[in-house]
């Protein structure tokens, strides 16, 4: 470079031409472009070798504190190099540097930041069960299940990335980034020593790096209690949201297993088909996991006053069919029954580790160990979203979240780890929303949102009409928040106050008038120690 640069000093002091002067430094600049190109490569890979697990600050290291170690032979940095071979765009061969398993929200994502590092094309593949391009999950509750004169979400309208206002991410939108997808075509074998995939069609794929990004699948009733009768449904995907919607164009009375985020969500939709509808489950009262008794009772009294009817403390024993084979009843174990055409089970979720057991599972709350990056126990293999057991940093313990704000933030933190020079740890922030009644025509439109940890006493403020605000406060300080139809700012606001947690005068918040009031009083504690 240096004799280039030389050269074009010499050649311009000899140049009268100003015409020549000026090609001559356009050369230079072409030059220079160029170099900084070769640069920017040669540092990203660099920098994806300095965050390998085998490889950090110049010398090896074992793996993370929560981790087996490896044995000396798997720690090395010539074990760890990557076998793979790039093709060019047309991916003539079935070597991928880059392959992501999974087809749902951290997936897209994921792809997203893959693009955004300069990253993808050519280089990343993505293969899934899905039959269709990444997409924004939770819309399959929400707004998919909209009576058909409604306006209902439908694809295109909810690929990822517009959940979090980004671009939309149509199927073109990954061929034109060189992304190369393998639609309805699930892993179901991997070979870690030869770091290849295995689909069910029988393809061969081998990887550099493999991002796992498989999420969750329902959990299912037992088939001998009726589980998989024709009529009864699981939510997962776009397929389970048709037939669900299918079903309810015809239904009459509907009964929904589970008083969590999907019986409300299936409900409060279920109401705008103005159908019969009953949910049952076991525990006291709804959302028992979030809600405080009070807070539960004024959203059961809403969906009683839109037509729902509850049967808490009771459990289900069976589904019972009809001459046709279509389920008729639900049968309950203190012996009542009710009629049901239409059945939704909405009782959890168990993270779809699949194949992918080798990468390490964690045995208190399921899914694939990770550490603060992302990286499993195995050299060059990630697990983001929901199927990913984590740090979580803000309480010090191993978590794994079902939720769309994660699998967003998570994807894009493990991607940006692996290309670039980011080495802090995830620190993440629970967060947990629902946003139900919204169908044309509806009452009321219902839209919580909840940020930090529900430990610790309560404060309740507000009537519910037109909103009401939860506080966990725990020796103190302000734990969590949960506002009812908050405006703009006052979301805005509860991340905030989740992640300082103020200290709090609970006595002065217990006489709070308004969840206006409410807020501007925890809001006035984080000034106070922001500024001290």
């Amino acid at each position: 470079m240096a004799c280039r640069w030389g050269h074009y000093v010499a050649d311009v002091s000899k140049v009268a031409n100003p015409m020549d002067i000026c090609r001559m430094v356009a050369q230079l600049a072409s030059v220079l472009d160029m170099w900084h190109k070769v640069a920017t490569v040669v540092r990203r890979r660099m920098a994806s070798i300095a965050n390998s697990p085998s490889f950090k600050h110049g010398v090896p290291l074992l793996y993370r504190h929560h981790s087996p170690p490896h044995s000396s032979a798997s720690i090395g940095f010539r074990t760890f190099r990557r076998n793979y071979v790039v093709s060019s765009s047309a991916f003539a061969n079935q070597n991928r540097e880059f392959v992501i398993v999974g087809g749902g929200n951290a997936a897209g994502y994921a792809a997203r930041t893959f693009v955004e590092q300069g990253m993808a094309d050519g280089r990343l593949a993505i293969v899934s069960k899905e039959a269709y391009a990444p997409y924004e999950r939770p819309a399959l509750t929400k707004g998919y299940l909209f009576p058909l004169d409604k306006k209902p979400a439908r694809l295109p309208g909810f690929h990822t990335c517009v959940g979090s206002g980004g671009e939309r991410q149509t199927p073109d939108w990954y061929k034109e980034k060189g992304i190369e997808m393998f639609y309805e075509d699930p892993v179901t074998n991997i070979d870690i020593k030869k770091q290849t995939l295995t689909t069910d069609s029988g393809k061969l794929l081998k990887y550099g790096s493999l991002i796992i990004a498989t999420g969750c699948t329902a959990s299912r009733l037992p088939e001998k209690i009726g589980g998989n009768l024709p009529g009864v449904h699981y939510i997962r995907d776009v397929a389970d949201a048709d037939a669900l919607v299918s079903s309810l164009e015809k239904a009459r009375k509907v009964a929904i297993v589970g008083g969590g985020y999907i019986g409300m969500e299936v409900a409060a939709a279920a109401c705008g088909w103005k159908l019969d509808t009953t949910i049952i489950f076991p525990e006291n009262h709804l959302m028992q996991r979030l809600f405080t008794p009070s807070l539960a009772r004024r959203y059961e009294e809403f969906y009683k006053d839109n037509g729902v009817k509850f049967l808490k403390g009771t459990s289900l024993k069976s589904i019972e069919a009809g001459s046709n084979g279509r389920v008729t009843h639900v049968k309950l174990e203190d012996g009542s029954s009710i009629e049901a055409d239409t059945v939704i089970v909405g009782i959890g979720a168990k993270p779809a580790v699949g194949p992918f057991e080798k990468a390490g599972l964690d045995s208190s709350v399921g899914g694939i160990q990770v550490d603060g990056q992302f990286r499993t126990s195995v050299p060059g293999i990630f697990a983001v979203g929901d199927v990913a057991a984590f740090p979580l940093k803000m309480y010090n313990r191993i978590a794994r979240v079902e939720h769309v704000d994660h699998a967003r933030r998570s994807a894009q933190h493990c991607i940006q780890s692996l290309l670039t020079a980011q080495t802090h740890t995830y620190d993440y922030l629970p967060s947990f929303y629902s946003r139900v009644f919204e169908y044309e025509g509806s009452p009321r439109k219902i839209w919580w949102q909840f940020y930090g940890d529900n430990v610790g006493e309560t404060v309740e403020i507000g009537n519910f009409d037109p909103k009401i605000a939860t506080f966990w406060i725990d020796s103190g300080k302000l734990k969590g928040v949960l506002v009812e139809s908050g405006s703009p700012e006052e979301f805005q606001l509860l991340p905030k106050l989740a992640r300082s947690q103020p200290h709090v005068d609970k006595a002065k918040l217990q006489n709070a008038s308004s969840v206006e009031e409410a807020l501007a009083i925890v809001g006035s504690s984080l000034q106070v120690e922001s500024a001290v």
